[in-house]
């Protein structure tokens, strides 16, 4: 289980006796990665009642002209480049900040796909 609440230990390793246990609003959830293929997407129920929709695969990106301030849909055909991992880049994992190729040029990813359920991306070439 992900959990995203406070250790019960300090950082020199001593247990603090005073930890209360863990909330379930404290929990996380595993990390998707959203990949380049047929679209798939996962309705995940939130706190609240809210709903988030995570983006599993794609195979389109909603991409941003800045030269002709208008927003095109295009195909995505590769990752070129992912900093936020070294291997993201070798397996297509779309991210926040990597860079895709699509039929329209180069491309930088803006949002969050796999907690926002879409691509969105500025051309850059």
């Amino acid at each position: 289980m992900v959990w995203q609440g406070r250790s019960r230990r300090k950082y020199t390793g001593k247990l603090l006796r005073d930890a209360r246990k863990k909330r379930k609003y404290e929990m996380g959830r595993p990390q998707v990665e959203t990949l380049i293929g047929e679209r798939k997407t996962k309705v995940q129920r939130c706190r609240g009642g809210n709903v988030k929709v995570k983006l599993v695969m794609d195979r389109y990106a909603n991409v941003y002209v800045p030269s002709e301030n208008k927003v095109i849909r295009v195909e995505v055909t590769n990752v070129v480049e992912n900093r936020a991992h070294v291997h993201y880049a070798r397996k297509n994992v779309i991210t926040k900040g990597a860079i895709i190729q699509t039929s329209a040029g180069k491309a930088r990813v803006t949002n969050r796909p796999s907690q926002e359920g879409v691509i969105n991306a500025v051309l850059i070439e």
